[in-house]
């Protein structure tokens, strides 16, 4: 890899570690429906704008619905349970819990996709639960419902990642392919499409108390333009230029950059707990990142946004 390949995968961690600290500073003002649905409707518009200036053809080739219904598994309800986590966790806790997504791969492809699991990823399996268990349990916050609530709504969401790794590859891989960049575009639609419904009900009988003040307004922005569409992008560009699994490796550079984060801008306290739990997350990535090549296959045709 040249050194700016390496710039862009650490520009790429900081910018996805950063959403989280977004998310944190949006979701207890506005709520976590209000900000899910902002952050793809933006992602969606601003797709939009940068596919008309790169001049990709809107040839969908009869995949549009299928782009559309893994939006709502890869990107509507993972940012909707992480805006709920959001909530409930700080920004460190949930970068690292996004961390286990090739982890919910493993364990979704064996449950529902015949995948088999050898002795080296289902340790790594054990291993990536056990740090789970590790910072919810001795982290800085006490453990307790909402706790709970939100480590569980994090795995939802990482769960929806390792589904939508399979699904896209049966959708849109298995039957010939389509531009990345329109996938994208197509999954901001069905997930914008997915939360509208939800947004309109929640600001009607559930408005937030403030809508906020510039600042939150200026996070959101930052969190649809930059954290989703921006990202995407870049994401796309690697995957070409490095390949898939060398573009996976960004998975183990998010968590320290959402820790980062908290501590510098939300004043969030770094404990052992988040070098533990953390640490063990990072050794079951590597055991099974370095054992499988169907995770390979999936990443290269998927797009599956880490935050």
């Amino acid at each position: 890899m040249r050194p700016t390949d390496y710039f862009r995968l650490f520009l790429l961690a900081a910018i996805w570690g950063a959403s989280f600290l977004f998310m944190r500073m949006i979701a207890p003002v506005l709520g976590a429906i209000p900000t899910a649905f902002f952050r793809v409707l933006l992602g969606a518009a601003s797709l939009a704008v940068i596919l008309t200036l790169l001049r990709v053809q809107w040839t969908f080739d009869g995949k549009f619905r299928s782009t559309l219904v893994l939006g709502a598994i890869n990107s509507g309800i993972p940012f909707l349970m992480y805006c709920m986590a959001a909530k409930l966790l700080p920004a460190g806790y949930s970068a690292i819990f996004n961390a286990t997504t090739p982890l919910m791969g493993v364990l979704i492809g064996y449950l529902f996709f015949q995948e088999k699991i050898g002795v080296k990823k289902g340790i790594g399996v054990a291993t990536g639960i056990g740090g789970v268990a590790l910072l919810t349990a001795t982290g800085p916050i006490s453990v307790s419902l909402s706790v709970v609530l939100g480590a569980l709504a994090c795995l939802v969401a990482t769960g929806c990642y390792g589904a939508a790794g399979f699904l896209t590859k049966r959708w849109i891989g298995d039957r010939g392919g389509l531009d990345a960049k329109l996938v994208a575009f197509g999954s901001q639609i069905g997930a914008t499409m997915l939360l509208a419904p939800c947004f309109v009900g929640s600001a009607a009988f559930a408005p937030p108390v403030s809508w906020g003040g510039s600042t939150v307004w200026l996070a959101l922005t930052a969190l649809g333009l930059i954290c989703t569409a921006g990202a995407y992008i870049l994401y796309f560009r690697l995957i070409a230029d490095i390949g898939p699994l060398r573009s996976l490796t960004v998975t183990f550079l998010i968590p320290p950059f959402g820790v980062l984060w908290g501590m510098l801008f939300l004043g969030e306290q770094v404990t052992w707990a988040h070098m533990g739990g953390g640490g063990l997350i990072g050794i079951a990535l590597w055991l099974v990142l370095s054992t499988t090549k169907q995770l390979t296959s999936t990443a290269q045709n998927a797009v599956n946004v880490r935050s």
